[in-house]
This record gives C-alpha cells, structure tokens and sequence, in this order.
C-alpha cells in the first residue's frame, strides 16, 4: 500500500492567492479544501506577507500537508512584481523548512501540459479541465476561480508527481546499472 500523502498547492498572488489541498493513498485522489486568500492593497507589503504565512501555515496544519508544490516564477513585464512574488515563494520555502515538507516546483508550461495535453494552454483551458475533473469549482467567482484552479492544477501535478515517483522507486532500486 501508497504512503500518504497530502499536497497543497498554491498559486501565489499579493491581491489573490488560489490554494488546493488534495490527499492521496496512490489510488484515490481525494479534494481536501480549495479557495483563495484576497489581501487588501493597501495594506503594506509586510502585513500581506504576514497574512500569506499565518494563512498557509494554518492550511498546513489543518490538514496535515506532507508536500507543497507551486509554479515556477518567471520574469514577466514587471520586475516588481516578480521580486514580490519571490517574498511569498520564499514564504512557502520557509514553512516547506519549519514542517518539514517536500516542496515540489513546475515550470508553467509543465502544468499546462500535464492537465490538458499542451503547454501553451490558456488559463481558461486549464480551469475548463480542472472543473471537468472537479465540478464543485464552478461555485467561485470568475476572477478568484482562476486562481483556484491554477492551484489546483499544480496541486494535481504534485500528485501525479509524487505517484510516478512511488512507482519508480522500487524499480531504481533494484536496477542494475
């Protein structure tokens, strides 16, 4: 029998972060909690930070997460932006560290891929998946959705991850090289 394992996914944002919590025993996969953390602007940039970590840290230990898995950043139009990103990244490196976690990264490409079969796929393409596999998503909002099914989608690619490396395992170990 799978160990198990429970994944949260997280799809970083300073106005909406979406968030997936999904358990896996290797043969079921089972939806946890999902939603999105909505900070206020105005708030400065430390009392956000603070925000994100009591919220994660409190998902973490609420539902006993064994792994996180999150996107990779890359350097769009805003270098601001991207440098603020890397504040809550380091966030879930820092909790990953404190709870003694496995953290998993995806390239976006590579979560596109792996939930609809192309790598270039709109977000709107990965929610239309995501709903398929998960139909009570449909009850969020159109703009906080998004968020929610992008860490969805990475959170199901830490799953599909975390199951292909179960099942190699065994048969690197006993390979002969």
């Amino acid at each position: 029998m799978a160990k198990q394992i429970t994944i949260l996914g997280v799809d970083p944002g300073f106005h909406v972060t979406g968030y997936a919590v999904a358990s896996t025993d290797g043969q079921r996969t089972l939806l946890l909690d999902c939603g999105y953390l909505k900070m206020k602007p105005q708030h400065t940039l430390s009392v956000r930070v603070g925000q994100f970590y009591a919220f994660m840290r409190d998902k973490i230990q609420l539902h006993q997460a064994t792994d996180i898995a999150l996107e990779t950043s890359f350097l769009g139009k805003n270098a601001q932006t991207f440098l603020k990103l890397g504040y809550l990244r380091g966030i879930l490196y820092l909790l990953a560290d404190q709870h003694t976690l496995a953290l998993h990264e995806f390239a976006p490409r590579e979560v596109k891929l792996a939930v609809t079969g192309f790598g270039g796929a709109s977000k709107e393409q990965v929610a239309h998946m995501m709903l398929r596999l998960f139909p009570r998503l449909s009850e969020y909002g159109a703009i906080e959705r998004a968020d929610v099914t992008d860490a969805l989608a990475i959170c199901m690619c830490g799953i599909w991850h975390s199951r292909q490396a179960s099942v190699l395992a065994p048969i690197l170990k006993n390979a002969r090289l």
